[in-house]
């Protein structure tokens, strides 16, 4: 049977020339013989503890800030999982590997099968050009990475960023899931889409 294991990794993230501490959130979801991995922040070791003896089929990247993928080709080196990313985010990636390319492209509605659970991709621009969330449905859960935290939308004060398009992107893509789906974030605690679908009106005014 399916089921969710998480890790919180420790380092920084850098962009726009600036650095800051962060604590990420790894999501790997499986189950006791293979699984995915939702990014890959700061510390293989950390993921691989996780992640035990299972097969990894994939590394999946909700978006490529840094503190995402920093070492996301390290672990598919040790695993042998492909780093699978949206074709959009090519130009933050680049960033942080610019002689390394993600394996694969990940697509607005694609469904990656993993120990009997499927994970449908959502392609919710706004934090990130190639920003995605995956969702669960038989195991009411999405992974948001820095879309949508408990108590509102992601940063979007930086570079390849903006308000208007997040708040959109929450609006049509994750709210619409039913009310108790339970939200994993990127960063911090998780909620549910019902906790934060009344904040939805106060979000759109500070869009206009």
């Amino acid at each position: 049977m399916a089921h969710i294991d998480h890790a919180v990794t420790v380092g920084t993230f850098s962009l726009d020339n600036e650095t800051f501490d962060v604590d990420n959130n790894v999501w790997v979801v499986g189950d006791d013989l293979e699984c995915v991995v939702i990014d890959a922040p700061h510390n293989v070791e950390a993921i691989l503890d996780v992640v035990g003896n299972r097969t990894v089929k994939a590394i999946l990247v909700t978006h490529a800030h840094d503190d995402h993928i920093r070492v996301a080709p390290e672990l598919s080196r040790a695993t042998g999982a492909p780093v699978l990313m949206h074709p959009d985010d090519m130009v933050l990636w680049r960033h942080t590997h610019p002689e390394v390319d993600p394996d694969g492209e990940l697509a607005d509605k694609q469904v990656i099968a993993v120990g009997g659970t499927e994970l449908h991709v959502l392609h919710t621009p706004g934090h990130a050009p190639g920003a995605v969330c995956f969702y669960s449905p038989d195991m009411g859960a999405v992974f948001t990475g820095d879309t949508l935290f408990q108590g509102g939308p992601g940063a979007t004060g930086r570079s390849y960023s903006n308000y208007g398009t997040i708040v959109e992107s929450i609006a049509d893509r994750l709210l619409t899931l039913p009310p108790e789906t339970l939200v994993h974030t990127g960063h911090g605690e998780s909620t549910t889409i019902g906790d934060e679908s009344p904040q939805l009106d106060e979000w759109r005014s500070r869009a206009s």
